[in-house]
């Protein structure tokens, strides 16, 4: 079987797990990702520990306060282009879903378009976030409401959807301001590193690598973290109801 596309997706054989405008070494265990029909090793990522966490959080922060402040439009318009990069790279991304997670190759396919649809789709939304404009008791007055970027989003995916939840969820984050931290399964981690890879350089082009912020590793170390954190205000969790209600309640706790 060939994996020249791993190259093509900037996958080498031992891999950083952790991104926050640039890759970074985990200090956590080494990762291997296998082959779910055959149990064969594909790659290797080194896990990202809690000073990873740390470091990528603060600099989705810091892009934050920059990235609220850049008009919604425009926004939209880099958002056009990483869209614009995953429809470049639908086929290696499509091969890698089916090596890593099992899917036919057509699903596989069909999962970037996926991405590739929402990113389309937060480009029109992103001019169209509306308010409300209201009558005022007082004469003379009017009211309107206005909504303003919340601040980091951690999303936290499944292996069964490993890109395009991911997709549905940024994309959208991304349009009304805010980046995001994705903590993906750790049964398809070559699948977030090679779709961080296709979309950061127009994000780097822009100052913006951060916003795109990855976390391969332990729930113990970066999943239970990001539930605790108030930096991270927003956490879209894709998994099990039990496991929901958990995420749900740990969050509201803060």
């Amino acid at each position: 079987m060939t994996t020249n596309f791993l190259k093509e997706l900037g996958i080498e054989g031992t891999n950083p797990g952790a991104y926050d405008g640039r890759w970074i070494d985990g200090s956590g265990p080494l990762l291997e990702s296998r082959n779910p029909a055959t149990g064969e090793v594909i790659a290797r990522v080194r896990q990202a520990g809690r000073p990873e966490y740390d470091r990528v959080v603060a600099a989705s922060h810091e892009a934050f306060l920059r990235w609220r402040a850049v008009p919604a439009p425009k926004r939209g318009e880099i958002v056009r282009r990483m869209g614009d990069a995953i429809r470049h790279k639908k086929d290696p991304l499509g091969r890698l879903i089916s090596l890593e997670m099992g899917k036919i190759l057509q699903e596989g396919w069909g999962e970037v378009q996926e991405a590739i649809d929402m990113a389309d789709f937060a480009v029109g939304q992103s001019r169209m976030l509306y308010g409300l404009s209201m009558h005022s008791e007082r004469p003379g007055h009017a009211m309107r409401e206005q909504w303003h970027p919340l601040g980091t989003v951690g999303v936290i995916t499944a292996f069964n959807f490993p890109m395009a939840v991911w997709a549905w969820n940024s994309m959208l984050a991304y349009i009304c301001g805010n980046p995001c931290v994705w903590k993906p399964s750790g049964h398809t981690p070559l699948c977030a590193i090679g779709l961080t890879n296709v979309v950061r350089p127009v994000l780097e082009a822009e100052g913006f690598g951060a916003l795109a912020g990855l976390l391969i590793g332990p729930s113990s170390q970066v999943g239970q973290p990001m539930l605790e954190d108030a930096r991270v205000p927003l956490v879209s969790f894709t998994g099990s109801t039990a496991v929901g209600r958990t995420v749900a309640a740990q969050v509201a706790q803060r």
